[in-house]
């Protein structure tokens, strides 16, 4: 009897214990997640429209100014054409010359001026040392020019030319003459022509020796210059012969001694001495030439 009853009453046998709360708690987890998941994905769409829209925008926007520009091109044009060329700093030259240099179109607008072209175009003209291109808005294109300065004729062969300083030869001249500027002779013309560095520097050399002279005596300076090492300088019936060391100190040498050269004429007549050799260093030779 005890035994039937205690069968009755046999424990059920151990296992898992049910969570009774489980189940509620997972689905609230489960629709978190997917509501995660759904502004995720709203999110991304939401970039991606973001994007596109900008990119579409960008498209638009580009379409829209090149039209504009296609269609505004002609009014530009206009609005940016040059209408003057105004030219500074020329005395020598016309300015109609410099204008004709740059080899202007009309109509042509003033952005699409390139300046440094401009610039060389200018400057290969004989006369111009340097020039400087501006653009001025809106319609102006404004060339400023330094130009060479006359500093001696040279005579090349049976020519004269006009040269400046540099020894750049200025113009051609023929016969003509300009007794105010100094003469370099014996420069051989074909190679003045060709722009030899030599003749140059000998053009310069003599000018120099010009210059240094003149500022002792009056009188048109002529200079030979056939033979660099020996330059030969005249004023007034005097002839003056230079050798290779420096002219300066040569030219300074005659100065200290030039009081006692009592013989020495300057009044053009050949009377008197009227060569001075200073070509040997610490003395100084006069003669007088026949």
């Amino acid at each position: 009897m005890m035994r039937s009853f205690l069968k009755g009453k046999r424990a059920r046998p151990a296992g898992p214990r049910k969570n009774q709360w489980r189940g509620p708690c997972a689905g609230q987890v489960m629709s978190q997640n997917a509501e995660a998941r759904r502004a995720k994905t709203v999110a991304r769409w939401t970039r991606l429209m973001r994007w596109s829209g900008m990119m579409v925008g960008a498209v638009l926007m580009g379409w829209i100014l090149m039209m504009g520009v296609k269609h505004s091109g002609p009014a530009l044009k206009r609005l940016l054409e040059i209408k003057a060329v105004t030219v500074e700093g020329v005395h020598h030259m016309n300015k109609q010359e410099v204008i004709d240099l740059v080899e202007l179109k009309p109509g042509t607008p003033l952005h699409h001026i390139v300046t440094t072209a401009i610039k060389e175009q200018v400057e290969s003209h004989p006369w111009v040392k340097e020039a400087v291109v501006t653009r001025v808005p809106f319609h102006e294109l404004r060339i400023s020019v330094i130009e060479r300065k006359p500093a001696a004729i040279v005579r090349a062969g049976a020519e004269n030319f006009l040269s400046d300083e540099g020894g750049h030869v200025l113009a051609r001249l023929g016969q003509a003459d300009d007794e105010t500027l100094p003469m370099v002779t014996g420069i051989d013309s074909k190679e003045l022509m060709r722009g030899d560095g030599g003749m140059r520097q000998a053009i310069v050399s003599g000018i120099e020796l010009a210059k240094l002279v003149g500022h002792t005596y009056e009188g048109r300076l002529q200079v030979n210059a056939a033979n660099p090492s020996n330059l030969v300088a005249s004023v007034r019936g005097v002839q003056f012969q230079f050798g290779e060391s420096a002219v300066g100190d040569q030219w300074e040498r005659f100065q200290r001694v030039k009081p006692t050269l009592k013989t020495l004429s300057f009044d053009g007549r050949g009377r008197g001495a009227n060569e001075v050799d200073l070509r040997y260093e610490n003395r100084i030779i006069v003669r007088e030439r026949g």
